[in-house]
């Protein structure tokens, strides 16, 4: 699978563990990843940070169903329903979990590089606060981000032919080289208990994420597509309602496993 926002990998792996799908130890080894720990603060009734095996259980005692993903940019509070001050903490982020079934809280990364240089590693702190209990912002369903994301792929396609960013110089050739490898590596599911649609949903979100960075990036431009700052800031103009589609198929993709619950009752 292509890359996923830390908030993805909460999300789906924490549906799966409090489904009962997973056990603790490899919901959060899949949560971290590469990075060195993650941490929740804020949690109702822990006064200090928590790690996530406490973390996700303590929302399950406290009647979480499932965790929900937002993934907000500038002017698309994408998965949010505020207040103000979260919306704000998860728009700088672009990223946020909020909790589903259960009291109204949402969570929001701080990653930090600890250590010497050379020798860094990643630690992750959620922040948790209260939310509103509300319906969350602009999300689609999941065969409606299916639909749309079909028709963004084939524009991707020739928005990438257009810009020719295949002869685009050799930081673009490298980029695309590297898609493509991660593309043939095989699709898996999110974690285990979502829907094959899900699954499909969210690698075609995840590929066409992938191509329009290649398209957008400014190295891309040398020796053909866009030269002056101008046409660079007109073509991730035209690139943007590409991307917003891309990340609301990313978002009905990881919240399809709560959906599902919530129609069953």
């Amino acid at each position: 699978m292509l890359d996923e926002p830390r908030s993805g990998r909460l999300a789906a792996w924490g549906n799966a563990l409090i489904a009962g799908a997973v056990p603790p130890d490899t919901a959060v080894h899949e949560i971290v990843g590469d990075d060195a720990r993650h941490r929740v603060e804020g949690l109702p009734g822990e006064d200090t940070p928590v790690g996530l095996t406490l973390a996700l259980g303590r929302l399950r005692a406290l009647g979480a169903s499932g965790l929900r993903v937002a993934l907000p940019a500038p002017g698309h509070p994408l998965g949010l329903a505020g207040p103000p001050a979260f919306n704000a903490a998860a728009l700088e982020a672009g990223e946020a979990v909020l909790v589903a079934g259960g009291p109204a809280l949402g969570l929001v990364p701080e990653v930090y590089a600890v250590g010497p240089d050379g020798d860094e590693h990643v630690e992750v702190t959620w922040r948790c606060s209260a939310v509103r209990d509300a319906p969350p912002a602009d999300v689609p369903s999941l065969g409606e981000a299916e639909r749309e994301l079909a028709e963004a792929m084939r524009e991707a396609t020739e928005v990438l032919a257009r810009l020719d960013v295949a002869g685009a110089g050799p930081a673009a050739r490298a980029a695309l080289t590297a898609y493509q490898a991660r593309a043939e590596a095989g699709r898996r599911e999110p974690a285990p208990g979502y829907p094959p649609r899900a699954t499909r949903v969210l690698e075609l979100a995840q590929r066409v994420g992938a191509l329009l960075a290649i398209a957008a990036a400014p190295q891309h431009a040398e020796h053909g597509g866009a030269v002056s700052a101008s046409e660079i800031t007109a073509r991730r103009e035209a690139l943007r309602p590409l991307e917003r589609t891309a990340r609301r198929a990313q978002v009905a993709a990881y919240n399809a496993f709560v959906e599902e619950l919530e129609r069953r009752r």
